[in-house]
């Protein structure tokens, strides 16, 4: 069993960190951001004061906190990672990031000795609890073999991407294909409801032909339900988003229709949905349509 420094216990990290403990893994915890989970102490975690000692304490160091200022900060800020580790020692970045900066991160974390795996997850808080995670990974070949058993006991659909970056920009495809997936799911309900139909008898007829999807089953649901607690927060999506249309302008191509929907995500924002789940983006047509398909407007 390995020795592993797990750093972002939150709505996401948390139930990854108890996979892993039942798994049997050894688990060292950061005391920098705030008090370590009591659930996880007292399952046998060790709480050390900063992400330097725990790092200098683990073979694995995984970081999974929201943004990539603070997964900089965890690795190279004051009592930083990097200042713990060396040889032999495996980072693991799951959290969604910036593919570019994650490259740059990548050569810094070699510099020490160590290995670096950018290791973004997809299922949300569901799949993080039941451990059905899926998992882009990049780097090193050897690093993700080591690395597998951890990965096995957060999700089941794990993949080798690429090199440095390569998960990270797996990720990012993916939130541009669900962000435009729930788009068309809220327009077409939006549309239907207008239309003077009942919007979950157009969603139980389109489950049957072509148009049917995930999103359409679980977010289609969400929308016409009006349930839209968190899941995964509407604002980490704009963020996710906005990583899209940041590398696309470095690649210099157009995502026209990613735009478009980081603009129906910022109205959803701004009519106060931030912390809704990211179904809600129906809100945010429904507020320009200033109509919903709920009838609660």
């Amino acid at each position: 069993m390995a020795k592993i420094g797990f750093i972002g216990t939150g709505i996401m990290g948390l139930p990854m960190a108890q996979n892993l403990q039942k798994a049997g893994h050894s688990l060292f915890l950061s005391s920098h951001h705030g008090a370590a989970p009591t659930d996880l102490i007292a399952a046998g975690g060790v709480a050390l004061a900063n992400p330097k000692e725990v790092a200098q304490e683990a073979e694995f160091i995984i970081v999974m906190v929201p943004d990539t200022p603070q997964v900089e900060a965890v690795l190279f800020g004051e009592n930083g990672v990097a200042q713990g580790i060396g040889p032999n020692k495996v980072v693991i970045d799951m959290s969604s990031i910036s593919p570019t900066a994650t490259k740059a991160f990548a050569e810094k974390i070699k510099a020490t000795g160590a290995t670096y795996l950018d290791a973004p997850v997809s299922g949300g808080e569901v799949g993080a609890k039941a451990a059905t995670l899926s998992i882009m990974v990049g780097g090193c070949p050897k690093a993700f073999e080591r690395a597998q058993p951890l990965f096995q006991a957060m999700g089941k659909n794990i993949t080798h991407v690429g090199g440095s970056g390569d998960g990270q920009t797996a990720k990012v495809a993916n939130q541009i294909i669900v962000a435009l997936n729930i788009q068309a799911v809220a327009e077409a309900l939006l549309f239907a409801a207008k239309n003077g139909a009942d919007p979950a008898k157009v969603r139980e007829a389109l489950m049957g032909g072509f148009a049917s999807s995930k999103i359409l089953e679980v977010h289609g649901e969400r929308m016409i339900k009006g349930t839209f607690d968190p899941g995964f927060r509407i604002s980490l999506h704009q963020k996710d988003l906005n990583l899209a249309l940041q590398g696309a302008k470095e690649l210099n191509i157009n995502l026209p229709n990613t735009a478009n929907a980081q603009q129906v995500f910022s109205t959803c924002a701004a009519i106060g949905g931030a912390n809704w789940d990211h179904s809600a983006l129906v809100k945010g047509l429904e507020h320009m349509a200033n109509f919903s398909i709920r009838g609660d407007k």
